[in-house]
């Protein structure tokens, strides 16, 4: 059985192994493997193309397992060797074992089965971040800041705590019982909740709300199973709320399921239209089109990318572009644009393999270069050493992948998607002190640890909004988080200090909020300090008076007789 995947992984899959030598004289072993998993080995053996006899290898790992000098994992040895093979095919194609396709697999199918806590680990000690809304935990009475010292009986504070530690306590299946021992505030008592596991919804769509008259925004984390459903809950309370332009940002959205990501598309498009098409040399060309005219057919989009924006995302974007109904801000896209199958192996593994390449309305494929002398996995770092996220001019375009949009508008294919409205890397406010502070989590640390301990005078604020406006971020807080910086291994920079005040206090702020209130307030609050942000809500004031002009979508005030970007759909 296989389900038509389109997801990208951030991971490195291409460390070098010390069995290469090995792994290679053994591909094709794996051939044999998966055929005798699935067929009932009564067939003739068939001799390969090149006249090799693949009996020759399977000999080959029978011998090792019988004569080398030290003992051998065979399965180990299988499971490194598809990796290797499929890693000289494209940088998205790749095998993952049956312990890694759960972990992979559960953001996108949406839930997971557990108690439902966002946690940390802080001191020693498994604090609660917040119960996850809707959730057993949460419908047993947990709060934000406690402290769970005990499961089931057994004490875990400990330097030998961990995060795959806790998800092994706290996670199992839907029904079963947990008994959590619980310090909550300086009490030193424990209380005991007993708490049913149940299936933990994993949230796609992180923000939705009014940013201006008229203006909503809706931030999308990814293409889940049920992120369909929560995009249009979310965006009809934009509508309730007055929307007419809406702000789509899919900044650091690497993609997730395709079969999602059609029915959203369609939402902004007419009847009939190409949303996109897959082509490979196995896979005829099929057509994604639109089967009813969208309920948001009529609203004015700004799509916000950015380099973490890949896949399914470019898929959107891309769609909305080539049909002229979008205003897209930020940088250029990932450039991800092969589809993968994933097959299921009999050991509860899979194989996940490129099969087609997608292709956008206008006949683009987005798909940056890969292969040999491609540093394909440092991409950012090239990206930033050829200046492109510093300047729309340094981005590298090929005249042979131009294509023209119904309006004019000219987009280019092989290597993501440019943003008609280029907004450069942000660096005011910058520093090296201020990554060290972001990379290790000690501002989000910092922020919990202050609101769990003035969590009663944080909760007197009326509302969130009430706190956004009025809390302010003390010369006191600053020093304290550079001290536990300082104890986390991350020296005081006083020029860091200097260089990033307004940024830590912006991202103290919102850190702060999650904890005290709600997701959305997290975001609300980095929003007043993003550039790429502002220029989207500029873009969507303004949106009527973009027009393509010379094959460029550009800002033209006051041309209310010219046709607008929306007038060809």
């Amino acid at each position: 059985m296989s389900e038509r995947i389109d997801e990208i992984m951030n991971e490195d899959r291409k460390r070098p192994s010390a069995w290469q030598p090995l792994i290679y004289a053994l591909l094709l072993v794996m051939g044999v493997y998966i055929g005798s998993s699935f067929g009932d080995g009564s067939a003739p053996m068939p001799r390969s193309e090149a006249g090799e006899n693949p009996n020759k290898l399977v000999n080959i790992i029978n011998k090792i397992d019988e004569m080398y000098v030290d003992s051998v994992e065979k399965k180990a040895l299988i499971d490194k060797a598809i990796a290797a093979m499929l890693e000289d095919l494209d940088p998205h194609s790749y095998y993952i074992t049956a312990e890694e396709l759960q972990a992979i697999q559960e953001p996108l199918e949406g839930n997971f089965e557990g108690i439902g806590v966002e946690f940390m680990i802080q001191r020693d000690t498994l604090m609660v971040v917040s119960p996850i809304q809707g959730g057993p935990s949460e419908e047993a009475g947990i709060r934000a800041g406690d402290r769970i010292v005990a499961v089931d009986g057994e004490m875990i504070a400990g330097t030998d705590l961990t995060n795959s530690r806790v998800m092994k306590l706290l996670k199992g299946e839907k029904g079963t019982e947990v008994i959590l021992g619980i310090q909550r505030g300086k009490d030193q008592q424990l209380i005991d909740f007993t708490i049913i596991r149940d299936k933990i919804p994993i949230h796609s769509v992180v923000a939705s709300l009014m940013v201006a008259p008229e203006v909503g925004y809706l931030k999308l984390t990814r293409f889940a199973k049920n992120s369909y459903e929560e995009f249009i809950m979310g965006m009809e309370e934009l509508i309730a709320s007055g929307a007419q332009k809406v702000l789509l940002d899919l900044r650091g959205n690497g993609g997730g399921y395709l079969n999602i990501a059609i029915p959203m598309v369609e939402e902004f498009l007419n009847e009939d239209q190409l949303i996109v098409y897959t082509e490979g040399k196995s896979s005829p060309r099929y057509d994604y089109r639109s089967r009813r005219t969208g309920r948001y057919a009529d609203l004015n989009v700004v799509v916000l990318i950015n380099q973490g924006s890949a896949s399914a995302s470019e898929i959107l974007a891309g769609a909305l572009q080539d049909h002229d109904r979008s205003i897209t801000v930020g940088r250029r896209s990932f450039g991800k644009g092969l589809v993968q199958d994933e097959i299921a192996l009999p050991d509860a593994s899979a194989l996940r393999l490129t099969v087609a390449r997608y292709y956008t309305p206008t006949g683009r494929s987005i798909q940056r270069p890969y292969g040999e002398d491609i540093d394909y996995e440092n991409d950012y770092h090239a990206r930033y050493e050829s200046g492109e996220l510093l300047s729309r001019d340094s981005v590298a375009v090929a005249d042979s992948l131009m294509y023209t949009t119904p309006a004019g508008r000219i987009v280019y294919g092989g290597g993501g998607i440019m943003p008609d409205v280029f907004v450069p890397l942000d660096t005011v406010g910058a520093s090296f002190y201020l990554t060290e502070l972001s990379y290790n989590g000690i501002m989000r640390e910092y922020g919990f640890a202050f609101a769990n301990r003035e969590r009663e005078r944080l909760e007197a604020y009326e509302n969130a909004e009430n706190f956004l406006e009025l809390f302010e971020v003390s010369d006191e807080m600053i020093s304290e988080l550079a001290a536990l910086a300082a104890e986390e291994g991350v020296a005081r920079d006083e020029f860091g200090l200097r260089e990033s005040r307004e940024v830590i206090e912006v991202r103290l702020k919102a850190h702060i909020a999650r904890s005290v209130f709600d997701e959305e307030s997290y975001y609300r609050i980095l929003l007043e300090d993003d550039p790429v942000f502002e220029e989207a809500l500029n873009v969507a004031r303004e949106y009527n008076n973009y027009r393509v002009v010379d094959g460029v979508l550009r800002l033209q005030p006051g041309a209310q007789q010219q046709a607008t970007v929306n007038d060809t759909n």
